[in-house]
Order: C-alpha cells, then sequence, then structure tokens
C-alpha cells in the first residue's frame, strides 16, 4: 500500500517559487517595510494577485475577494502552467454571474504569509536565504495593511464589495473595521468576530503534527530536498474532518472498506483513503511553512483586540452587510455568525446557507452564494424570506476542499 512519502511529492514543498510559470499573477511590490502588530517590521513584501474586467474611470466597480486557509489568489479559470488548482469560486465569476467581469473590477489577492506568489516563509530575504522557521508571527491586521497597500497601488479607495468565507471572512471583517470609509459593501461566510477555544485547538494540533515531522528542521527544510510532507498531510487530513459534516461522511462512507482492503488486517476504511487522497493534494500545491503561520494568524483572530471588545469593533462597520453561516458547519456554527449578525449595525438577520457538506458548503454551494452577492451589490436587502437564498445545490463539487 502506498504511503504519503511513497508518492511522487515535491522535493520539499508545494509552494510556488521563483522560475515557476506565473500564470494569471501579477504581484504588487510594497515600497517600504510593514510595521507588524506583533513588533517588528517585514521587508521586501509582495503579493500575488489576479484580476478579473476592468477598473472603472471613477475606480467605482472594485470587488476584493479574499480566500480561505488552503486557497490562493486563483478564484476563478482552469489549472494549468503556474496553477496546481482550478479556481476555489469559478462559479461565482465570469461573464453572466454573479461576479460577472463586464461590470466589476475582481481583486484576489493570495495572502501575506502564503506559499502561492506572496511573501511568505517559502519566499527569499533579501541575502537571498529562505524565510523558513525565522519568518515573523503575523496577525489578520498585518495582513490586512498589506492588502490596502496594493488596493493604493491599485487606485481603489474604495470597495464596492469585500467578500471572504472562513480566514477570508475574517480579514474581510477585519477590512470592515480597520478601514469602513473603503469597504461600501461587505458579505461574510461561515467567519467569525474571534477564533474559539474550539477553533484554537484543531489548529493547535494541526501545527504539532507538521512541526513533529522529523523533516521540519525548526521550518529551514525548503531547500533540504524533503519537506515534511507527512506532518503537513496528517494536519489537512485532521482538518478536512472538521470541514465535512458528520451526517454526509456517514452517508457517502459509512463503514465501507476501501475496495478489497481489510481493516482488520491493515487496510482502508473509504473515509480513511479519502482523507488521504485530499492530505496528498495538498503537499503537492501548499507549503508546511505557510501552513503554520496563517494557523497561528487565524489563531490570533479577535476583532475587539485593543478596540473596546468584540461589540465596540463591530459597531465600527459602516457597509451594508450580509452574514451567512452554514447550517451544517461544526467548524463555524452559525452561532458565530448570528453574533456577527447581531453586532453590525448595517447588517441583515443572519442568512443561512443550506448544504450537507459542513464548512465547505460556502465553497460548493456557489448558488446559494451568488445569490448573496447579487442581493448585496443590488442594494436589496429586504429581510423577506422570499429574497433569502435556500435549498441545497445538490451533487455539485462534493469533493470541493476549504481554501
Amino acid at each position: 500500500m502506498m504511503t504519503l512519502h511513497q508518492e511522487s511529492l515535491p522535493p520539499a514543498t508545494g509552494a510556488w517559487r521563483e522560475g515557476d510559470p506565473p500564470g494569471r499573477r501579477q504581484w504588487y511590490g510594497r515600497p517600504t517595510p510593514l510595521a507588524l502588530e506583533a513588533g517588528g517590521q517585514l521587508p521586501g513584501v509582495q503579493l500575488a494577485f489576479e484580476t478579473w474586467g476592468r477598473l472603472a474611470p471613477d475606480a467605482s466597480n472594485a470587488v476584493l475577494a479574499l480566500h480561505a486557509l488552503t486557497g490562493d489568489s486563483h478564484v476563478a479559470g482552469p489549472a494549468g502552467p503556474g496553477h496546481p488548482t482550478p479556481g476555489w469560486w469559478d462559479g461565482l465569476v465570469g461573464p453572466g454571474r454573479a461576479l460577472d467581469p463586464d461590470r466589476w473590477f475582481i481583486v484576489a489577492p493570495n495572502v501575506l504569509g502564503g506559499c502561492q506568489g506572496s511573501t511568505g516563509p517559502s519566499s527569499r530575504t533579501a541575502d537571498g536565504r529562505r524565510w523558513g522557521g525565522d519568518f515573523p508571527f503575523l496577525t489578520q491586521r498585518d495582513q490586512v495593511a498589506a492588502e490596502a497597500g496594493l488596493a493604493d497601488a491599485l487606485g481603489i479607495d474604495r470597495w464596492a464589495l469585500v467578500i471572504g468565507g472562513s480566514m477570508g471572512g475574517m480579514r474581510a471583517l477585519e477590512w470592515a473595521v480597520t478601514h469602513p470609509e473603503r469597504t461600501g459593501a461587505l458579505l461574510l461566510l461561515a467567519t467569525a468576530a474571534s477564533a474559539s477555544a474550539e477553533q484554537i485547538a484543531w489548529a493547535d494540533v494541526q501545527t504539532r503534527a507538521i512541526r513533529s515531522d522529523a523533516y521540519w528542521l525548526g521550518g529551514h527544510y525548503h531547500d533540504t530536498g524533503h519537506g515534511p510532507q507527512g506532518g503537513l498531510g496528517l494536519a489537512r487530513s485532521i482538518a478536512h474532518v472538521t470541514y465535512r459534516s458528520e451526517p454526509e461522511l456517514q452517508v457517502r462512507f459509512g463503514r465501507a472498506p476501501q475496495g478489497t482492503e481489510d481493516p482488520w488486517n491493515g487496510g482502508r476504511y473509504q473515509v480513511g483513503s479519502y482523507l488521504g487522497h485530499h492530505a496528498a493534494k495538498l503537499v503537492r500545491r501548499f507549503d508546511a511553512g505557510s501552513y503554520v503561520v496563517l494557523s497561528e494568524a487565524m489563531n490570533s483572530h479577535d476583532i475587539g483586540r485593543g478596540r473596546g471588545g468584540v461589540r465596540a469593533a463591530l459597531r465600527r462597520v459602516s457597509a451594508d452587510t450580509l452574514v451567512a453561516g452554514v447550517g451544517s458547519d461544526r467548524l463555524y456554527p452559525p452561532a458565530q455568525q448570528a453574533e456577527l449578525a447581531a453586532g453590525i449595525p448595517g447588517a441583515d438577520g443572519l442568512r443561512l446557507i443550506e448544504s450537507p457538506y459542513g464548512h465547505d458548503g460556502f465553497l460548493i454551494e456557489v448558488e446559494q452564494v451568488a445569490a448573496l452577492v447579487r442581493e448585496l451589490l443590488a442594494g436589496r436587502r429586504t429581510g423577506r424570506e422570499s429574497d433569502r437564498p435556500g435549498g441545497a445545490v445538490t451533487g455539485r463539487g462534493g469533493d470541493r476542499e476549504e481554501g
């Protein structure tokens, strides 16, 4: 039976590297070091980003789309050179879709600390070495500060819409609180005002799995020829269980063995094979150091830090806002989105995305997300039941993974 280490994997990391095909990426280089919330500065900041459409002369049609933990700038489009996976919200962006490039200018940056073109642990420092384990601690506010520089460089003073789910929703919320004058409308999906103890616990287990890998080497593995793929794969398997719902896993897999394998004699159950498949996919396209940095940034998320608490921070939001949760989400349960909807002055009541897929529903149920986008961009938030998106989109993208 083939193990993760025996499969054909990148020598140390799945990160995009200098010399790889750029794909649709463009780059923004920050002209000055970025002051970090935890102290110190990060020099040489670059953000990879992609755009769709054309910016209006008055820059009034700009939309910021923010990805989740293992996402990147490739919101829409096929896999190909430079892009290991298809667009993670492919059904949302395109002609005739909710974010139509003929009308909107859509910008999607790869988050600071990521590994698909933006500055992160796999990037080189000014002296040519990889940051590795010396990469500084980041918070969501640092990441938004970098994105604000990108917006300035693009000539965008105010976003018509900022949209994000999960980690992307954390950054979208930070945008609306830090820069209320620059956030026209806000769509928050499957996210929270602050990371909960349970969310921190799940992330802690995952980062410890990576750091316990013999090839972690304190984060300085990038040029050694072998990275901590086993630890990263285990972290992904743990995470993937939290991204789906128990009923969905039961219906899909139950107790069935994988093919002719016998679980009583070293074989796998189908659900274990499924988790291993997604783990192997991730290590081919992601970096373990970025997984740690971004997970710790998510753990730091607290919109009320230094702002008088969550309630006071949420009152700063002036954007026309919709907040949606996934009814079956056990990682970011709807109660967390209800807190956001109740605390943001411009928010409508909590919307629920109907889905059997758990947390991943915000990526899979594209038609329901698209209805929310259209409602916000049309200025329609009546709160009537007939206006609310409903009904699961079944049989679509059931294997799509968070980020």
